[in-house]
C-alpha cells in the first residue's frame, strides 16, 4: 500500500479530513474494547480487504466482523491503543499508518497477550464518512505476560 518511491505524488489532506480519519481509527479500537460490533462495522467499507498476517486475511466487512466478534468473545478486557497516525494523499489514494499496542486479557486467569505493530490503511470517503477499504497489519512484537 505504501510506496517507497520518492517520485510518488504526495499531497497533504485537509485538517477536517485528517480529524475524521483519526476518529475512524480511534473508533475501530474503541469498538473492539467495548465489544460494540455495530460500531465496528462502521469502520470498514463493505468490500474491504484486511490482511492481519498470521492472524488471518478477510475479504468483505462480514468476514472480518464475524472473526473479530468470535475471537473477542473468548477474551476478557482488551486495550487497543492507536497512536502516531500519519495520513497522506498519495497518487490520489488516501493512506494512513497508525501504531497499535493491543493488550488482550483472559476471561478469568491465565496469560495476557500483547501485540504491537502498525496498520497501513487505504481509505475511502463514503456518504457515511471515511472507511477502511484495505488494511495490512504488521506485527513488530508479540509477548505474553503472566
Amino acid at each position: 500500500m505504501r510506496g517507497h518511491c520518492s517520485l510518488a505524488r504526495r499531497r497533504p489532506i485537509c485538517a477536517e479530513d485528517e480529524r475524521e480519519i483519526s476518529r475512524l481509527l480511534f473508533r475501530y479500537a474503541t469498538s473492539i474494547d467495548n465489544r460494540d460490533w455495530p460500531l465496528f462495522r462502521t469502520c470498514f467499507s463493505p468490500d474491504c480487504e484486511a490482511d492481519y498476517g498470521a492472524f488471518g486475511h478477510w475479504r468483505g466487512l462480514r468476514e472480518i466482523a464475524e472473526f473479530m466478534e468470535a475471537t473477542h468473545r473468548r477474551l476478557g478486557p482488551t486495550l487497543f491503543r492507536i497512536t502516531n497516525i500519519t495520513i497522506e494523499n498519495q497518487n490520489n489514494e488516501v493512506l494512513a499508518r497508525s501504531y497499535v499496542d493491543a493488550i488482550l486479557t483472559p476471561v478469568h486467569s491465565g496469560v495476557t497477550h500483547r501485540a504491537e505493530g502498525y496498520y497501513d490503511d487505504a481509505l475511502v470517503r463514503t456518504s457515511d464518512g471515511w472507511k477502511i477499504a484495505r488494511r495490512r497489519f504488521t506485527l513488530v512484537k508479540a509477548s505474553l505476560d503472566e
